[in-house]
């Protein structure tokens, strides 16, 4: 019997994969529920389409709920996200000229060391790098502008960053719109596949472990609809443990190369499941294990401190107070919706709602219901870390 119906906005990504094998897979009918999937053809459109109650939730990027509790971006009606989706799955790439003028300074594309190919990044642009994201408030650009930076190149201000639709990415390479990009697969993979560009690094390389694709609600669609919100929490909960089964990644591919999902051939979809890349049109491939997460590590799990690391990105390069943005961030990610949610069936959920990020460098132990969870390396590539606690409360600062 079909359950109550709730529209879902996504964008044609690998990462949407967890709202698609929800329903295609039974999931949500298990909770009694019935996604109707809309395919949006931007993230402009897709938030558009959330705020303004044209979809019940919505596939998002990670920073935008943020962006709205900090009023900047357009938008400034109140999004949650009661869970993540997905944990990284980016990747950076360039066009085929500067990857050329990479390998003549001697780049060898290892796919890993984020500040070696950010350096020779740098070093090989002429002029400012025009440089592709999906949208300026994204994990794609809080990535790019975080690593540049890092390096000594000022971003925003030494990048031009250009909104880019996912699906027209390697289009704009092709016109030499954009020198580089950062984008969710498939379609770095695309612009290998297309020869027109070159992957220069997974997006992991920079933050090992960044939310990249959160399940966004408006806050008061949340607060009206608890049981709806619990059982879309519930489903896309089991689709990600489905997924994260290796034995599920040939019918993952499948399910998402269907028309009305991604509309591409199963192979490309599966570099991102797999980790297996081919980084450049003369077919090198490097491997990146764990390129895409779905579950593990409690990787759909909402942490306030990673909503308050993006509330301090933003708030830094935007010149916002950066206690106060990292305060109003706070109670953008909602584990106490998910954890309400999961009560009796997902035993390993953390103990804690917020953690130091980029603190754990090997896989770690932490308390949880079963005792048995563990969370892996979340480093980021300069090994700084951020302590939200430290910003909102300075005092705290030398605790023990």
């Amino acid at each position: 019997m079909r359950g109550p119906a709730l529209s879902v906005g996504f964008i044609p990504l690998v990462d949407a994969a967890p709202l698609v094998v929800a329903q295609e897979m039974g999931f949500a009918a298990q909770e009694g529920l019935a996604l109707d999937l809309v395919r949006a053809p931007s993230w402009s459109s897709l938030r558009d389409l959330l705020v303004f109650g044209r979809v019940d939730a919505a596939h998002m990027l990670s920073p935008v709920p943020v962006a709205a509790a900090l009023g900047v971006g357009g938008n400034t009606t109140a999004l949650s996200a009661i869970s993540v989706l997905s944990v990284n799955g980016n990747v950076v790439g360039v066009n085929l000229a500067l990857a050329q003028r990479l390998r003549d300074a001697g780049h060898g594309f290892d796919f890993r060391d984020a500040a070696a190919a950010g350096r020779a990044l740098i070093a090989a642009a002429r002029g400012p790098l025009r440089v592709g994201v999906p949208f300026p408030f994204s994990m794609h650009a809080e990535l790019l502008y975080y690593w540049l930076s890092a390096l000594g190149l000022p971003a925003p201000q030494g990048v031009d960053i250009r909104t880019v639709p996912p699906p027209l990415m390697a289009e704009a390479l092709k016109a030499g719109e954009i020198d580089a990009f950062c984008v969710g697969e498939p379609w770095g993979s695309i612009a290998v596949e297309q020869g027109v560009g070159a992957l220069l690094l997974p997006g992991s390389a920079i933050w090992s472990f960044a939310p990249e694709k959160v399940l966004a609600v408006r806050e008061d669609w949340a607060a009206s609809e608890p049981e709806l919100s619990a059982r879309l929490i519930r489903a896309v909960w089991h689709a990600g443990r489905w997924l994260a089964n290796p034995d599920s990644r040939v019918l993952a591919a499948e399910l998402l190369a269907r028309p009305e999902f991604l509309d591409l051939p199963p192979e490309i979809i599966d570099r991102a499941l797999s980790g297996t890349f081919t980084v450049a049109p003369t077919g090198e491939q490097r491997q990146v294990d764990g390129f895409v997460e779905f579950h593990r590590g409690a990787a759909t799990f909402p942490w306030r401190s990673q909503a308050q690391w993006i509330a301090h990105q933003l708030a830094a390069r935007m010149g916002l107070d950066r206690t106060v943005a990292v305060e109003k961030a706070k109670g953008v990610f909602r584990p106490d919706l998910y954890r309400a949610a999961l009560e009796g069936i997902a035993p390993d959920l953390p103990g804690a709602s917020s953690k130091i990020e980029g603190a754990v460098e090997v896989e770690t132990p932490v308390a949880s219901g079963s005792g048995r969870l563990f969370l892996p390396p979340d480093t980021f590539f300069d090994r700084r870390s951020f302590d939200p606690d430290a910003i909102i409360a300075p005092k705290n600062l030398h605790r023990n």
